[in-house]
């Protein structure tokens, strides 16, 4: 797998710092496990932090802190995305992280059609931000948009081409306000995209913005 288009620093300084949405945490623990270049600097990240933590002044803990933190991670719902070193488990379409919230692979996924052919299925997450799966069928394309906000699209199957590049399987497109783009499915098999947004997209043309409510996009 040729993977072109990698996250940026200040992404993977969020995540590493906790400091992302939980849906794109998701995106970002998807694609560095699909990715050596970034998942390595997921890890630089990561010892940077521990070594600020060795470093810093201690400071005294409640005596119950430890079994409060342990009932915490057993009353947790969601899965946590904290092993960036899990790769693809047998021949599975998607990678261990976004298994976990698609409750198996793809031929678990709930879609739902939002018209053109294009299908989604929108996973559970925190409210700060919303994470779903996007099918578009091979040769097909999303309504011209722009962004109010950050999106994050992860290619998992497939390929689309936009104003700015082709993205391929584990490429990253990180849009904000100043793209508008019209992605295109490439002709040979579907696309299928983990896509994380913080703000609703900027419809181009009526029909999606009448649709745009109903469809949580």
């Amino acid at each position: 797998m040729m993977i072109k288009h990698h996250l940026s620093e200040k992404l993977l300084l969020a995540y590493s710092s906790g400091n992302l949405p939980e849906a794109f945490n998701l995106v970002v623990a998807t694609h560095i496990s699909m990715c050596d270049e970034c998942r390595i600097a997921a890890c630089a990240h990561d010892a940077v932090g521990g070594a600020v933590l060795e470093s810093s002044d201690c400071v005294e803990m409640e005596p119950n802190a430890f079994a409060k933190t342990l009932k915490l991670i057993s009353d947790q719902d969601e899965p946590m995305l904290n092993d960036i070193n899990i790769r693809r488990s047998g021949k599975s379409r998607f990678p261990k992280p976004l298994q976990d919230y698609v409750g198996g692979d793809l031929n678990d996924v709930r879609w739902r059609s939002i018209g053109m052919g294009v299908k989604q299925s929108i996973l559970k997450t925190s409210k700060e931000a919303t994470v779903r799966l996007l099918r578009i069928p091979a040769g097909s394309a999303v309504p011209d948009h722009g962004h109010q906000g950050t999106e994050l699209t992860l290619v998992l199957q497939g390929a689309f081409v936009d104003e700015t590049d082709r993205f391929g399987p584990g490429d990253v497109e990180v849009a904000n306000e100043d793209l508008n783009h019209m992605p295109i499915a490439e002709l040979g098999e579907d696309c299928i995209c983990l896509a994380a947004t913080d703000a609703p997209l900027r419809f181009n043309s009526l029909i999606p913005r009448i649709a745009q409510p109903f469809f949580r996009i």
